[in-house]
């Protein structure tokens, strides 16, 4: 049984209600794209490639995106509009596992003798670090209360580094299998935060040699190009291993998420599709595109 048979709802059925908002959005704009042409050709092309950047899937991805629509239009000369949305969901999904071609649908893949399994979440303030943890693990003060979880925490202004520290001794002391350590927001233009993360990383290791395992950044997918911004800095930062891009229920420009997995290279793992404990998916590229793309 997997960590998290929590789940109750149907995922397909999150998804696309998480997804709702970018989807009608998308198809209404593609429907002005397209709108009196019949077959697809220049002017349809130019007009998806304003859908897909005002819908933040960004600049380099849409081109590529683009090109590959229009190789096949040369191969097909007579290309209807009305397969327009079956194109983009089979050339996006490709594009997505070219980039990143394991797609991993497990919540932790934890390698045999590997004990604890530390995950460091990073990310600037309001991202959803927090909520996207206690989604995972019922791990933050107020949900270790209430399943009896232990959670390890100094008072504020305590040295992050040295909270890290006890966490993870208390870890080793206790023969924990997975460790999840939630981090401050680290402001990505601040120079001094991110040395910061460098020194948790540091003191992490002489606990756990080869700690952390995994780096998690989480995104606010309702930024924007802000989100992008954030990815850039801190994969630049630090070992980023993983992302998370929440609060995409509340935005109609998901395809934020093409275009994040696309141009990083580091794989999205989790998708936050709303407030509920069980509103957080593991990603799969296949699935996210058929639902933002596929008509009912």
């Amino acid at each position: 049984m997997g960590l998290f048979s929590f789940f109750s709802k149907d995922k397909k059925e999150v998804l696309d209600k998480g997804l709702e908002k970018t989807k009608t959005s998308v198809f209404s704009k593609i429907a002005r794209a397209v709108a009196g042409k019949s077959q697809v050709d220049d002017e349809v092309l130019d007009n998806l490639e304003e859908v897909l950047i005002t819908s933040d899937v960004g600049v380099e991805t849409t081109l590529k995106i683009i090109k590959r629509i229009q190789e096949r239009v040369a191969r097909d000369k007579y290309m209807g509009t009305s397969e327009l949305n079956a194109i983009l969901r089979q050339e996006i999904s490709a594009l997505l596992v070219e980039n990143n071609p394991d797609d991993d649908t497990e919540p932790f893949s934890i390698p045999a003798g590997r004990k604890p399994y530390v995950v460091l979440v990073v990310g600037v303030n309001g991202v959803g670090k927090t909520t996207t943890i206690g989604k995972l693990a019922y791990q933050l003060q107020e949900w270790g209360r209430r399943v009896d979880v232990p959670v390890i925490r100094q008072e504020m202004g305590s040295d992050p580094a040295s909270v890290a520290y006890d966490t993870l001794s208390s870890a080793v002391a206790n023969d924990v299998d997975v460790v999840l350590i939630d981090t401050a927001g680290r402001l990505h233009n601040k120079v001094g935060l991110m040395n910061e993360l460098t020194k948790i990383r540091n003191v992490m290791n002489k606990v756990v040699e080869g700690a952390p395992d995994d780096v998690l950044l989480v995104l606010d997918g309702s930024t924007g190009q802000n989100a992008f911004e954030q990815a850039r800095q801190f994969t630049l930062a630090t070992h980023v291993t993983q992302l998370a891009i929440t609060k995409l229920d509340g935005t109609a420009k998901g395809g934020v998420v093409i275009g994040i997995s696309d141009q990083f290279k580091v794989p999205v793992k989790y998708v936050g599709l709303g407030e509920g404990i069980d509103n957080l998916q593991v990603f799969n590229k296949t699935e996210f595109v058929d639902s933002l793309f596929k008509m009912d």
